[in-house]
Parts: C-alpha cells; structure tokens; sequence
C-alpha cells in the first residue's frame, strides 16, 4: 500500500533444530512465523493478539532487525530493512524504537536513569552537549510523567510503573515515527496498566505515533488498537477493524477467543454458554496439515485437514482465512469485552 507506514509480506520465520553434541545436523524446523501478511498505516495502532507460542514476539523481533526472516519482506516507508545498508540501518534505528514486557530487565541496573534515557543521544547525536542531554533527558521524564529527581535514581530504586515510564521516555529519544510495543503492560499492576495505557494513548496523540502492539489482553488491544490481527501457530487467523472484530468476529478461533473473556456480570455470565476449545496447541515443528487450526476447529469439515485457506476479504476490511466462514454464523453475540478502568 502506497499510504502504508509498515508492510510486512508473506513474513516466515523458521527455526532450525539440530540434533548431535558435535557434528550438528539439522532434523526439523520450527515454523515460528509462516506467511504473514499486514500493513501499518501512519498514525495508526495495529494490535497483534494470540495464544503464547503464536509468533508475536518473533514477528516483533523481525521488524525491529533482531530476527531475520527465512523469507519475505518487510518494508518501512517503501524500504525493505533487510536489504538496507548499515548507513540506511543507523537512520532506520532512529524512526523505529521498543517499549519491552518487563521494564525492568529492559533496563541497565548498573546505569542512572539520566544515563538510560540519554544514552541514544550518546549513540546517534554524539555533537551535543552533557547538558543539552541532560536538558533533553529531564524534558522526556516529564513528558512521560516522572519528576526530573528520579534521573539520579537507579532501575531497583523505581516501582514497575515508573520504570516502565523510563522505558518510554527511552524509545521516545529520538523521535520514532513507529515503537513496537511488546506486552509492554502485561508485567504490571491492572492500575499501573490503565495509567500506562492513558499515557501511550496521549503520547500516540500528541506526538503523532504509529504503534505495533502485541498483547494477551483483549480488553487493552480494544480499548487501545484501531485494527488487530488474531494469529494462531505462525499465521493470521482474521484481521480487521478493532471494533468489527470484536463486535462482528468471522474466524472459530477468534470467537473461542472472545468467548473465554469472563463478563463481570454474574448472571450473564451463569446464562452463558462457553465454547471450549478441545486439544493442545500442535507443536510448530509439525504443525497440522491444510488449516492448522482444523485439530480443534468445532465447525471443521473433511477439506480442511488438506486444504490451506487463504487470508480474503470477507467483509469490507475484514479479513479471516476460514473456508467455512462463509457458511456459518454465530449463535449468539460474542460477549462484551470491558476495557480497563482509565482513571
């Protein structure tokens, strides 16, 4: 897409696994990442969601040049950043930052908050001052709600919030166009997290941010993405806007999603009927043959143990790879998913 600030195509990601102490040979591969398809468009947040062992994390990874690709591509303002040299990489580095899941060992416990946070200004803007870093450093722990204090502290001497705020304040260095969020609230207190999300959210407002946020908890990806991808075993289950997912959602696996999100309400929630998936998550390592979901699919046929669906356009903008999709209807509403409380 021409408007598109990331696009990731046709993304695998395939680890080798070896077997023998010294003469290492290769006996299988861990399919991590295998297909996937998506763009991000400026100003925009992009939610990936998923069971644990999905791909998120290694999509993420992949983005952020920490992983490379078996093969695809991935494209950052039309530039594939695989193919960048390391002239283009330094300038790439500066346009795309992290915020990671546990804000404290993102973060270097033998270094002052002052030194984290100004350390990329070390790194790419090397012609400043101590003191114009120092000005800058107390400038980012304000924006992000710290007192500038804390810029003497160290990582231990800090609650998980406000290391996390530090964590922030870091990515923010440089002045992104795009931070990848990698459960960047999943290691904090249900409080600190509404306070972190408000401040994500106002700083995506502010500044005009662009965000790739991974996450386990649909109440946060709703309250805080525009459109979200459902991965499961390395692939796009649906994509579409936040909203229509989880209002209208097309794909069996992202209704058991919804359907295991209880409802603070007792007596919709005794009257609910809950869908249960059967089965284990199959191994990446010898995922399922045709729809890798068909194993636990409840409204699965005989095509779909051979036949591999396509991620299409079911909807205006909503996307789900199920060939069955089109048949078959929900029984009920998806219950309602309740944001966090936002103070």
């Amino acid at each position: 897409m021409a408007d598109a600030l990331l696009e990731v195509r046709d993304l695998k990601v395939h680890f080798p696994v070896t077997r023998g102490a010294l003469l290492q040979r290769v006996v299988g591969q861990v399919k991590a990442v295998d297909g996937v398809s998506f763009t991000v468009r400026p100003g925009e947040v992009l939610g990936l969601v998923g069971e644990s062992g999905c791909g998120k994390t290694t999509v993420a990874r992949s983005i952020l040049k920490l992983v490379a690709p078996t093969s695809g591509q991935i494209l950052f303002d039309g530039t594939d950043i695989w193919a960048m040299n390391k002239a283009e990489e330094a300038g790439l580095r500066r346009r795309m930052q992290a915020i990671f899941q546990d804000p404290y060992s993102s973060l270097n416990p033998r270094m002052k908050i002052r030194e984290i946070v100004g350390e990329p200004f070390v790194i790419h803007e090397s012609s400043i001052g101590r003191q114009e870093i120092d000005r800058r450093v107390r400038d980012l722990l304000d924006l992000c709600g710290l007192p500038g204090r804390i810029a003497d502290r160290y990582p231990h001497e800090m609650s998980g919030g406000q290391r996390q705020r530090v964590g922030i304040a870091r990515a923010l260095a440089l002045k992104p166009d795009l931070i990848v969020c990698d459960e960047a609230v999943s290691a904090l207190d249900v409080s600190i997290q509404a306070q972190i999300i408000n401040l994500l959210v106002d700083l995506k407002d502010e500044l005009g941010l662009t965000y790739v946020f991974i996450g386990h908890d649909l109440s946060v990806v709703k309250h805080i993405c525009d459109r979200v991808a459902v991965m499961y075993l390395g692939r796009i289950a649906e994509f579409a806007g936040s909203d229509t997912l989880f209002g209208q959602p097309l794909h069996p696996y992202t209704r058991a999603l919804l359907d295991a999100v209880p409802v603070p309400d007792p007596a919709v929630e005794a009257s609910t009927e809950h869908q249960v998936l059967s089965g284990e998550i199959p191994s990446p390592v010898n995922p399922p043959s045709g729809c890798v979901f068909h194993p636990r699919c409840p409204i699965a046929v005989e095509g779909c143990r051979t036949d591999v669906p396509p991620l299409q356009e079911e909807r205006a903008g909503h996307f789900a790879a199920c060939s069955q999709v089109r048949f078959e209807t929900p029984t009920a509403s998806p219950p309602s998913i309740h944001s966090p409380p936002m103070p």
